[in-house]
């Protein structure tokens, strides 16, 4: 989120500094020019106050006037760089600095000058940018008596305006930049403050999917929703723990406590049974019922105690616990036909021994009791860089999509097992055990026939 949130604000911003930014840059650049417009005016209409008596005396014997704007536009010229002449309305040059500068038939000069016959000062000229060499023309008429006898043209050039220009927008650039750099800062700062409840709740909600009911949200920072969210959830989950601990302490208490009077129970089928004749079906039927209940019952307590029992993680040799629990179900698997095949190397991973061993059983039980008789059911250990892998195949009658999307289920069997023994609970109790430290199980085909139950285990340890 905070990836997506973040370019969203630093564009938004970006976009509120350029439109700050920019029109001061223009604002900068049109009062530069404005400057040096107001300088050239001033000029021109100081030309034009010196011209004046000398367009007066142009036709007369005293020239004294004359030969004054004559020095006073080369001297403009030596000082400033600055090109400015006196042109009559035949566009025939009074005076003009330097003395080889004349108006043009075309261009700016000549359009400032026919602007100026009109009695009025040249409009003020387009602006220049810095990557322009445009020179600044500027015109103003020199009157006599309501008539234009003379006009007086400048023509500067622009390099050191532009610099300034330039130089005024490097200190806006970098005045901008620092304020992006502050505003990303803030920023940052503001989508991490935002963001960090959501962070958390997302890692704590992650925990208690994961089956760590314990793990709560911290409210100490945040926005005021944020934080209200955050003890919402607590709340929630609060809630959420302790109707499981009651779902949970039933299970337990209720077939705890069915164990006494059960147990009265067959031992009164026992001992009516030595009244009856021997051989009796009916009684017999009774008793494998009642001992079926007694099985399901302990396999309840058992499911209860996995799911509320903290797991305790060691570092195990994998390898060597998978070779205990195939040897110790060989005879069983020998005298039913089936051939037991454990490959088991040396591989460690963090795990509770007591809940794998068990986990293990229970599948390896599956394996053999659903194996036909001369199969194999083979137990393989494998290891990568995270995880630890025991893997139990069988060849025996497997399971279809259908059932192998339910397999592990609280007291579900196949529609075509409902005769073998067993309650349905034995794989949930493995992958409660499982869970609690954080392994899992799977199940798929093993081809061409037969079910691959896959038991992962962590190799790193647990986090504090």
């Amino acid at each position: 989120m905070r990836t997506r949130l973040l370019p969203l604000l630093i564009i938004l911003m970006a976009a509120v500094l350029l439109a700050l930014g920019v029109p001061l840059a223009v604002s900068l650049a049109a009062a530069q020019q404005q400057k040096l417009v107001v300088d050239r005016i001033d000029d021109t209409a100081y030309f034009a106050a010196i011209a004046r008596p000398a367009a007066d005396t142009a036709t007369s014997e005293s020239r004294d006037e004359l030969r004054i704007l004559s020095r006073e536009l080369e001297s403009y010229y030596e000082v400033y760089g600055i090109r400015a002449g006196v042109f009559l309305p035949n566009d025939t040059p009074l005076a003009n600095g330097p003395t080889t500068w004349f108006l043009p038939e075309v261009g700016e000069e000549r359009d400032a000058f026919e602007e100026s016959l009109l009695s009025r000062r040249s409009h003020d000229p387009k602006q220049v940018w810095p990557w322009q060499r445009n020179r600044l023309v500027i015109a103003s008429p020199v009157i006599r008596d309501g008539d234009v006898v003379a006009v007086v043209v400048t023509d500067s050039p622009t390099g050191q305006m532009r610099s300034r220009i330039l130089h005024g927008w490097l200190i806006i650039g970098a005045g901008l930049t620092a304020a992006m750099l502050v505003a990303v800062g803030a920023a940052l700062r503001l989508t991490g403050w935002v963001l960090r409840p959501v962070r958390v709740l997302d890692v704590t909600t992650h925990e208690i999917a994961s089956g760590r009911l314990k793990s709560r949200v911290a409210v100490a920072s945040g926005p005021p929703e944020l934080r209200r969210l955050a003890r919402s959830f607590n709340e929630m989950a609060d809630n959420v723990e302790d109707v499981l601990e009651q779902q949970r302490a039933f299970v337990a208490d209720a077939s705890h406590q069915l164990r006494n009077p059960l147990a009265a129970l067959l031992l009164r089928i026992e001992l009516l049974a030595f009244e009856l004749p021997e051989g009796n079906q009916e009684i017999a039927s009774v008793q494998a019922e009642g001992k079926r209940l007694a099985q399901v019952l302990d396999d309840l307590l058992d499911l209860a105690l996995a799911e509320h029992t903290a797991a305790d993680l060691r570092l195990t040799d994998v390898g060597a616990l998978a070779a205990e629990r195939v040897a110790a179900w060989a005879p069983t698997a020998e005298a039913k036909g089936v051939r037991l095949v454990g490959t088991c190397p040396p591989t460690t991973a963090w795990a509770d021994p007591v809940a794998l061993s068990s986990a293990l059983d229970a599948v390896i039980d599956n394996a053999v009791k659903f194996t036909p008789k001369d199969e194999r059911v083979d137990v393989t250990v494998t290891a990568d860089g995270n995880t630890s892998t025991i893997e139990v195949t069988d060849n025996g009658p497997g399971l279809t999509d259908e059932e192998l999307a339910r397999v592990g289920d609280r007291f579900w069997r196949s529609g075509r097992h409902q005769n073998i023994k067993g309650s349905g609970l034995g794989l949930s109790i493995s992958r409660a055990l499982l869970a609690a430290g954080g392994g899992s199980i799977s199940y798929g085909r093993h081809e061409p026939h037969g079910l691959r139950v896959t038991v992962a285990v962590p190799r790193s340890g647990p986090t504090p």
